[in-house]
């Protein structure tokens, strides 16, 4: 039976993907965006699809629509769009969870929310799995984030041991590809523009620094997974890919594969920056029977076609 879904969030650079996908699987898709971090162009070609629509609306008020799953993606995910507006970005991630909550409550509709590793701040187990608690510095410029979505999953949990609702928590790390915003300040799309425009490529600390890199189909794949699995299994739940590089490594790999001028530089390393991210997925291969198929050569390349585009259209837009 075809499913009316509420993407929020879903403008963005994973929410528009997620769109696509339920749509291919023959579902109703309500796409919610404020259009904070998300653009009206990542969807534009869905516009005048007989199952989807499009709604201008912030999470942090109550959204009043009868749906039967809700994927909560809603909030700014890279450090320079969340520190631009910290207050907003707690505000996103609380207030928003709490409004879905409530709709998923009313409507009866199974509910995932879109976590993250950076629930494990700078962590101390490695690799991070889900039963560890973390290393959150509560009052750094990062905590907006972290502690926003920290507090979204003990929503989430509260909200499944007090009302019984259906909840799945999906725990994203570092993800990739096409449609991420070109100055989102993430590692990947800030090393890929600046190597296309053979532009210093900026390393903050050492370079020594880890990070494991999922291409987005196979994230959004997990997503579906997840939300299809029953009742028993709400997470959380790890989704990334295991194999883990410096980001010096990643810098080399990317100026090899645009075959750059560019030169590598070194800056400080933000406050609670983490040294190392690499999620344990043997959850997820037991309960979603998921692991990653792309690998980072592969995707880096269809993200590298993705942003030499960007560049394209940018240059004509001057031009005209």
């Amino acid at each position: 039976m075809n499913k009316r879904i509420l993407i929020t969030g879903g403008a963005g650079f994973l929410g528009s993907h997620l769109c696509e996908r339920l749509l291919e699987r023959g579902n109703e898709v309500l796409c919610v965006d404020n259009y904070f971090t998300g653009t009206r162009r990542n969807v534009e070609h869905l516009i005048g699809h007989p199952r989807f629509e499009l709604m201008r609306h912030d999470v942090c008020f109550p959204l009043y629509v009868e749906v039967d799953e809700i994927y909560n993606l809603a909030c700014p995910a890279s450090p320079i769009h969340y520190q631009h507006d910290p207050v907003q970005t707690t505000k996103t991630s609380v207030h928003g969870a709490i409004n879905m909550l409530g709709l998923a409550k009313r409507t009866n509709a199974k509910i995932l929310q879109a976590s993250t590793s950076e629930v494990y701040g700078d962590p101390e187990v490695h690799p991070q799995t889900e039963d560890y608690w973390g290393n959150v510095n509560p009052i750094g410029i990062r905590s907006c984030y972290d502690e926003g979505k920290r507090c979204a999953e003990t929503l989430f949990f509260d909200y499944w041991r007090q009302h019984q609702l259906r909840i799945k928590v999906l725990r994203i790390f570092n993800t990739y590809g096409p449609r991420m915003h070109p100055n989102d300040g993430r590692v990947v799309s800030n090393f890929v523009m600046q190597a296309l425009q053979n532009d210093n490529i900026t390393i903050y600390g050492d370079g020594t620094q880890t990070r494991s890199f999922c291409y987005r189909d196979d994230l959004i794949e997990a997503m579906i997974l997840l939300m299809q699995t029953d009742d028993k299994v709400t997470g959380p739940i790890n989704v990334g890919n295991p194999n883990e590089f410096t980001i010096k490594e990643l810098a080399e790999l990317v100026i090899e594969l645009t075959g750059s001028k560019s030169k590598i530089i070194y800056k400080d390393l933000p406050q609670d920056d983490p040294t190392q991210r690499k999620p344990d997925i043997s959850i997820a291969t037991r309960d979603l029977s998921w692991s990653p198929k792309v690998q980072l050569k592969e995707g880096l390349q269809k993200t590298i076609e993705y942003f030499e585009t960007v560049i394209k259209a940018e240059v004509q837009e001057n031009k005209i």
